[in-house]
């Protein structure tokens, strides 16, 4: 499969997807960025998980961008950069707004307290 087949295959599944769901294109933008983040932090929860999941959508992000210039070059029906860059935009802006909370969002770990035999019989008569 060459490249142009590939970005007219992609093309008319976005073209689907926006028909089937009755979506613009702005909001599949928002869902995918949204879900891909999601999936690759519930996937990757140790340390560095916010990033790879960010970095995962910018790649998803600008990956698709390149597909979608590639199918218009194809067709003679090149958009303004300024078009390409608000889809980038509106895919990246969540993911960013966790990426830069997301260490609030990480619980933080208690310090297991040592409980002596004499400490829980205590407690177990207090109940």
């Amino acid at each position: 499969m060459t490249l142009i087949e590939l970005a007219s295959l992609f093309e008319e599944r976005k073209s689907w997807l926006v028909t089937a769901s009755d979506l613009g294109k702005d909001a599949l933008h928002i869902y995918f960025g949204l879900a891909l983040f999601m999936l690759v932090r519930l996937a990757w929860r140790w340390r560095g998980g916010w990033v790879a999941a960010w970095l995962a959508v910018l790649v998803m992000a600008c990956g698709g961008e390149w597909l979608d210039m590639t199918a218009e070059f194809s067709n003679a029906a090149i958009q303004p950069d300024a078009a390409h860059w608000h889809d980038i935009w509106n895919t990246m802006f969540w993911p960013t707004a966790l990426l830069l909370v997301g260490r609030w969002l990480q619980p933080v770990a208690q310090p297991r307290a040592d409980v002596s035999g004499e400490d829980a019989e205590r407690r177990l008569e207090q109940a």
